[in-house]
């Protein structure tokens, strides 16, 4: 009886001892984590930043309270859809980069002119991109960047952002990464992150080749 005791207690003592370990091989492989891409971590606190820029944003360009609530309730999966774009960014930089695309500060330059005169200002190219894509004032020179890059992508693979060629290039560079996605913000897939996105290099960068066709 003292055996199948001392047994026991072995066994709990094992179990208990190995319950970090199991824990680590299962969701929680990369504590703090909302992300891994390309071995490179996007922790929960580095999301929860970007999250709270765009509301802050939002809180600074409307004018009472109810806009604000307005603005957050039409952006109520922000912290998942701001997560998705980080990957889908990353994603885009490395096919760029597998494909021999560079960009310069003037072509970034360049792009901004032209869409602030479209806009009607450098003030409205800011609400334009905070509105509809969620992107931060801050973080607007970043985006562009992004846009310019995507142009540049599409172009040297003959086809643009709406194409299968530009999105099979995007899957290789994402298999690539091999991306780890915490559970709690969904799954990850490309095409459909892709699909799904509210990302100005992806939605304004299609428009751009559809009207050029």
């Amino acid at each position: 009886m003292h055996r199948r005791r001392r047994t026991a207690l072995v066994l709990s003592a094992a179990i208990a001892a190995a319950a970090p370990l199991l824990a680590a091989c299962g969701n929680d492989a990369h504590p703090g984590a909302a992300a891994v891409v390309g071995g490179r971590r996007i922790t929960v606190a580095q999301l929860q930043s970007r999250v709270d820029e765009v509301r802050r944003a939002q809180r600074a360009a409307v004018a009472d309270e109810t806009q604000y609530q307005q603005a957050v309730a039409a952006t109520g999966a922000l912290t998942r859809d701001t997560l998705h774009q980080m990957i889908l960014d990353r994603v885009l930089d490395r096919a760029a980069r597998d494909a021999g695309v560079t960009v310069t500060v003037r072509e970034v330059q360049t792009m901004r002119d032209g869409l602030e005169k479209q806009a009607g200002g450098a003030e409205a190219l800011r609400k334009v991109w905070l509105q509809q894509y969620g992107v931060p004032p801050q973080r607007l020179d970043e985006n562009l960047r992004l846009q310019v890059e995507a142009q540049k992508l599409a172009a040297k693979l003959h086809t643009d952002p709406s194409r299968p060629a530009f999105w099979k290039a995007l899957s290789a560079a994402s298999d690539r990464l091999h991306i780890d996605l915490n559970p709690r913000y969904g799954s990850w897939d490309v095409q459909k992150s892709g699909a799904d996105a509210k990302t100005p290099w992806l939605r304004e960068t299609a428009a751009a080749g559809q009207q050029a066709a």
